[in-house]
Parts: C-alpha cells; sequence; structure tokens
C-alpha cells in the first residue's frame, strides 16, 4: 500500500471512530471494491444482527456492487449515497467512487437518514 494510500485509510478510520461516538450508529466500516471490511467495524458492546460470518461478507460484497454501479450517472447525476430502513435497522453507503470505497454504516431504526447524510458529508468532506 502505498504512503499516500495508508495516510488516507487512517484519516477514514478516525472518521468511522467519530461517527460511532453517535448514540444511533451501530457499525460505521470502509468495505473495498472486493467487499471486504478493511477498517472501522460495529460499536464496542454491540452485537451484529447478522452473527454469521459468510453472511455479513456477502452482504458487504452485495453493498459494495450496488454502490460501485454507474449506468445512471449520465441521466441523474452520481450516486450519493444508498439507504434502507429495515425494522431492526438502517443501514446507509456512501461510496468514494475515486478510491473505490466505500462507507457503510448501520444505525437505529429511529435514526433521520438525511440527518445522518449530512453529518457523514461534514465528517468525510476534508478527507484527501
Amino acid at each position: 500500500m502505498s504512503e499516500q494510500n495508508e495516510f488516507s485509510f487512517q484519516l477514514y478510520d478516525e472518521k468511522c471512530k467519530i461517527l460511532l461516538k453517535e448514540p444511533e450508529i451501530r457499525f460505521a466500516g470502509i468495505i473495498n471494491k472486493e467487499g471486504k471490511l478493511v477498517l472501522g467495524g460495529f460499536k464496542d458492546g454491540i452485537i451484529p444482527y447478522e452473527n454469521d460470518e459468510t453472511k455479513l461478507q456477502a452482504f458487504f460484497n452485495f453493498v459494495s456492487k450496488a454502490s460501485i454501479r454507474k449506468e445512471f450517472d449520465e441521466s441523474l447525476g452520481p450516486l450519493n449515497y444508498i439507504a434502507a430502513r429495515r425494522d431492526k435497522a438502517v443501514l446507509v453507503s456512501f461510496p468514494f467512487p475515486i478510491s473505490q470505497i466505500l462507507l457503510l454504516i448501520s444505525a437505529e431504526p429511529s435514526i433521520n437518514i438525511e440527518t445522518l447524510a449530512k453529518k457523514v458529508v461534514g465528517i468525510f468532506t476534508n478527507v484527501k
């Protein structure tokens, strides 16, 4: 890994830790283009709903592929985020197309997705 990538990943890790301080956020992690978790993770004391590692990895892979797709970029503009509200959790992914990674967040269902999105953009805007 280049020194620049290592520096960027360290910044991403710090930003994930900032997000994990939010009371409603359960998980904040960076997923690479292969769908692997490269940094971040669950808040201390949180037990994943998907406790099977294989299922969790399959989910990361699915989110990665869905977030990187570009077929509507020309007509609708680039993807800002994908959000899914489920009974037990809200899942939001934010693609970073240049570095081909994405931020995945899992939060309590009570969270306001638009407020979360604005907070994430504010926190990650200064990552270089």
